[in-house]
């Protein structure tokens, strides 16, 4: 059974929502806002995924993401009333897996999470993989720098091991959409994109002149093997 975290300042919003997604087979706990809600991700109870608003008091859900995705491995899906494409990017940047627009039928947002979950626990088909001076660990899930664990969320990890897994080939974003995030021509690409920078900023020497993760214009995305 899922344990679910909804960060939702909105009462209306978060009670009903945990209704919903309790019916539907979830544990849901709530937070008014993103300092209680760290406060809970830090109080021993188990989370599988935290669903965050955007438009929350003081800290905003985008740096919630942040702090969130800097320090633990934990699935998160954006809830935003924002339809400006700009806002959508600034939030998978931040660290979302995905997000979903309100108002939003509950089994969207079941489905969503459902497959975000199935993301994160994907097992592994391969072992251990050398790229320069980083090592990927399969069976881990875990990747190195020189001995120094690189922390990367669930999708940042299953985007880079779906390139790896055909490096030197050229993935569009469309396959990489369904590839990853399971979710065909439906899925927005940009998905992709935003997922791509924030990988980049964790395994490329230089994010800004990447060597490994190479852009093919037009097309997507080809990992390089040193």
């Amino acid at each position: 059974m899922p344990r679910l975290l909804i960060i939702e300042d909105d009462d209306a919003v978060a009670e009903a929502l945990q209704l919903a997604l309790t019916q539907l087979g979830h544990t849901v706990r709530t937070a008014p806002s993103a300092e209680p809600g760290l406060a809970m991700l830090d109080d021993g109870t188990p989370t599988d995924l935290a669903i965050v608003d955007v438009m929350l008091p003081g800290m905003d859900g985008f740096e919630l993401c942040r702090r969130v995705s800097a320090t633990r491995p934990l699935p998160l899906v954006l809830l935003t009333a924002r339809s400006d494409p700009i806002d959508i990017v600034v939030g998978l940047e931040c660290g979302a897996d995905d997000y979903v627009a309100k108002p939003v039928e509950p089994r969207v947002l079941d489905a969503r999470i459902k497959a975000v979950l199935r993301r994160s626990a994907t097992e592994p088909t391969r072992t251990l993989t050398q790229l320069g001076d980083l090592t990927v660990d399969e069976a881990a899930m875990r990747v190195h720098r020189d001995g120094e664990p690189v922390l990367l969320t669930p999708t940042e990890l299953r985007l880079l091991l779906e390139l790896l897994h055909h490096a030197g080939q050229a993935r569009s974003r469309r396959v990489l959409l369904e590839r990853v995030w399971e979710y065909g021509f439906v899925g927005d690409t940009r998905l992709v994109d935003a997922c791509v920078q924030r990988l980049r900023a964790k395994v490329e020497p230089n994010p800004s002149k990447p060597t490994l993760i190479q852009t093919v214009r037009g097309v997507g995305y080809r990992l390089e093997l040193p």
